[in-house]
């Protein structure tokens, strides 16, 4: 089994450009199919993927973590048939847990505005949180895209940023007036490490800034001005969705904006839509309000 699992995580790394986060976590999901079933792929059949699924149940785990494990092992049966390895995929016989929808989080526009006033003095590392925090918001990013970030990467004339997406798919995503003050701020204070990296947004030290680093920045702010729950990267990348939505952008600009494949994965936000316009509704509706 060993081998197969090398072979299709080089073909995710090489062919697909599956980022590092992503390859690990199927590394480990396919080990667990290995250490569980302990046969050759061509032996497992959808009873021994049901069997798996069943002990990571019983062993408390989330719905949406053994979907998630389901869709590593359908991929990889996928590769091995379309490889010849196999004569049939066996995951998809197996149906996927249900798991409950959930509407992504945001923040409101005051708590934006609050967040991107926290970062403050013009030395290296606030300029450089503040430019993060705005270009997250300001261009829909992943925190995977922000970390790819080369220089050469930014026009600072156009106000434009070529970032590199899923499956190495590049798109050209327009930057905000308040992110790319931000970005001319801390450019100088980049300068001034003296480092030759080619990234746009560093660490102390020079090298590349990491995904886990953003998220404690981030974490750190939200902490600073009291926000309820944890802010991450992804919540910066809902709010960029579902406050264009609210000012009336339509969900094909938004796709693109965002680098979704597939509209349906951009149709999550018209729920979000809907739930804001009910909340305005019962808070303004002088029927609504007298009732409560």
């Amino acid at each position: 089994m060993k081998k197969y699992i090398e072979q299709f995580m080089d073909f995710l790394k090489v062919e697909q450009g599956v980022s590092p986060h992503t390859l690990r976590a199927y590394a480990k999901d396919l080990s667990e199919l290995s250490d569980f079933l302990k046969k050759k792929p061509k032996e497992i059949d959808n009873l021994d993927i049901r069997s798996l699924l069943a002990s990571l149940h019983h062993k408390k785990l989330k719905k949406s973590s053994i979907s998630r494990k389901l869709a590593t092992i359908r991929s990889f049966f996928k590769y091995l048939h379309r490889e010849g390895y196999v004569k049939k995929n066996p995951a998809k016989l197996v149906s996927s847990p249900k798991v409950p929808k959930t509407l992504p989080k945001f923040l409101s526009i005051d708590e934006i505005f609050l967040l991107m006033e926290t970062p403050r003095g013009e030395t290296f590392k606030p300029a450089r949180d503040k430019a993060i925090m705005e270009l997250l918001y300001s261009s829909g990013l992943r925190v995977s895209e922000l970390t790819s970030l080369d220089i050469s990467d930014l026009d600072i004339k156009e106000s434009l940023i070529r970032v590199k997406g899923k499956g190495r798919k590049e798109r050209i995503v327009p930057i905000g007036s308040k992110a790319m003050e931000a970005i001319q701020n801390y450019l100088p204070e980049r300068i001034s490490l003296r480092k030759k990296s080619p990234a746009l947004f560093l660490n102390n030290r020079g090298g590349r800034l990491t995904q886990r680093s953003v998220r404690r920045i981030l974490v750190q702010y939200s902490r600073m001005i009291s926000l309820k729950g944890n802010l991450s990267p992804h919540t910066l990348r809902h709010t960029f969705a579902t406050h264009l939505l609210h000012e009336g952008a339509d969900l094909r600009s938004i796709q693109e904006l965002l680098g979704h494949s597939s509209l349906s994965t951009t149709q999550k936000y018209t729920h979000v839509d809907i739930g804001y316009l009910t909340e305005v509704y019962d808070k303004a509706h002088p029927m609504v309000k007298k009732d409560k």
